[in-house]
């Protein structure tokens, strides 16, 4: 005989309970199956008329205590038995309606058991690389990161991706974004990784690891909170210092630790090519300056101002300086230096004023010149000839341009009329060429004695 097997599956799948049962031949069944009361009323004989009182046991369909008879109304004799046999011969179908509905709800479970192990997937998770087995009712891989609570951004990964129909056997991966704020040969940005380690990183983002100095070790892991890191791949740099040049490997911070690695001191005020602390480029040729400076100080004129003032007195082209200007005094200070041994230009650093200049003021003619010589007679001819010749008619300069009480020089003399050496003509006619050309060009011929024209 086989022993046939009925298999029921908890909420997860899992086997309940295994039921056997003998099974007979076929055309051997025999369905011997009776309640109590069917026993009772079809296998039990009619006892025969007693006078003897006899205890019947009434059966009722509901379950409850047997009670005996004489506690329920009297009946006796054959009609009560009859009414026991009628009543209980209708007591199969009652049986078979009450037993229809639990077959439907077994049929029922049966089949709604099915459904449920059909939908049931088991699928494999892994979530930053921490795996575990799980099942599931989830249709795709939207539905499963609902059902396990994952939330997922733009900087995440999930293979399959999202929306992605599961089935049994499946594998899910899930790597959660972390943020790097990665300082590169002295860029710094901001980036996003799915490795859980610095090594992984660095090979995700392309970095070559091989040689260069990291702020953190390859081994670290990273947090879902990122981490900063610093990054200085090795790099080839030439060093050009006293006349040599020196090419090495470094992964330096700055030019100032390149030049340290090639053996290369900076002494005083020595600097280099580009800026010392500025980051080092691989190719990159860095000239070392030997400098040598010193500080000066210089004493400069101010300029003075000069200030004019019309004056009605005197003739239009006459200027008098009323008050002399007096220049002004400043202490400068540069700095000198030479580079690897050329002298640059000084640098001007400060600057002191030691005396301030004093403005000049000119009084400036504004009346109408005269038309003739005689319109000078009023002048003070004698202070200009004083001034000019110290008074000699025949006085000649030690260069020999300029002779006489007024120091002509040859051609402005010929220009008034004159003949020969202004020095050789007599007082009244070198004065009365003196008149005339004051008359053409006031008092700008004699620029230092001029004013004295005025003065009585």
């Amino acid at each position: 005989m086989s022993k046939p097997q009925h298999e029921t599956y908890g909420p997860y799948g899992h086997d309940a309970s295994v039921h056997t049962a003998e099974t007979l031949p076929s055309g051997v069944y025999k369905d011997t199956y009776r309640p109590a009361y069917e026993a009772e009323a079809y296998f039990v004989a009619e006892p025969p008329p007693s006078r003897t009182p006899t205890v019947p046991v009434t059966v009722s369909d509901e379950p409850g205590p047997v009670r005996p008879e004489s506690e329920a109304p009297a009946t006796g004799g054959r009609r009560a038995a009859r009414r026991r046999r009628g009543r209980f011969g209708e007591r199969p179908d009652s049986a078979v309606r009450r037993l229809l509905p639990q077959a439907l709800v077994v049929a029922f479970l049966a089949g709604g058991t099915t459904a449920f192990v059909a939908e049931d997937k088991a699928v494999e998770l892994s979530v930053d690389g921490r795996q575990r087995t799980l099942h599931t009712f989830a249709d795709d891989v939207s539905g499963l990161l609902d059902e396990e609570g994952l939330r997922v951004g733009g900087h995440d990964m999930i293979a399959p991706a999202p929306g992605t129909a599961l089935a049994s056997g499946d594998e899910v991966a899930v790597r959660y974004g972390r943020p790097v704020r990665l300082k590169l040969d002295g860029q710094e940005r901001q980036v996003w990784t799915t490795s859980p380690t610095v090594d992984g990183a660095l090979r995700e983002l392309g970095v070559r690891a091989e040689g260069a100095y990291l702020s953190s070790s390859r081994s670290r892991s990273i947090g879902r909170a990122g981490l900063a890191l610093d990054v200085r791949t090795e790099r080839t740099v030439t060093v050009m210092a006293d006349g040599r040049a020196r090419t090495i490997r470094t992964n330096a911070a700055t030019v100032r630790e390149a030049v340290e690695e090639a053996g290369i001191a900076l002494r005083g005020q020595d600097t280099t090519s580009v800026p010392p602390e500025s980051f080092p480029r691989d190719g990159q040729t860095v000239t070392v300056l030997r400098v040598h400076g010193f500080r000066e100080v210089r004493e400069e004129r101010i300029p003075f101002h000069v200030k004019r003032v019309k004056d009605h007195s005197l003739f239009r082209g006459t200027e008098v300086v009323e008050r002399p200007g007096q220049p002004g005094l400043r202490q400068v200070t540069y700095y000198l230096r030479t580079v690897n041994g050329v002298r640059e230009k000084p640098h001007r650093e400060s600057s002191e004023v030691v005396r301030r200049p004093r403005t000049q003021v000119v009084k400036v003619g504004t009346k109408p010149r005269p038309t003739s010589g005689r319109g000078a007679d009023g002048l003070n001819w004698r202070a200009l000839a004083a001034c000019e010749s110290g008074g000699r008619p025949n006085a000649v300069d030690p260069s020999g341009t300029y002779g006489g009480l007024y120091q002509f020089d040859t051609s402005t003399w010929r220009s008034l009329g004159g003949n020969g050496r202004p020095q050789d003509a007599s007082v009244e006619e070198q004065t009365n060429r003196a008149k005339k050309l004051y008359v053409r060009r006031g008092a700008g011929p004699w620029p230092h004695c001029g004013p004295r024209l005025h003065h009585r």
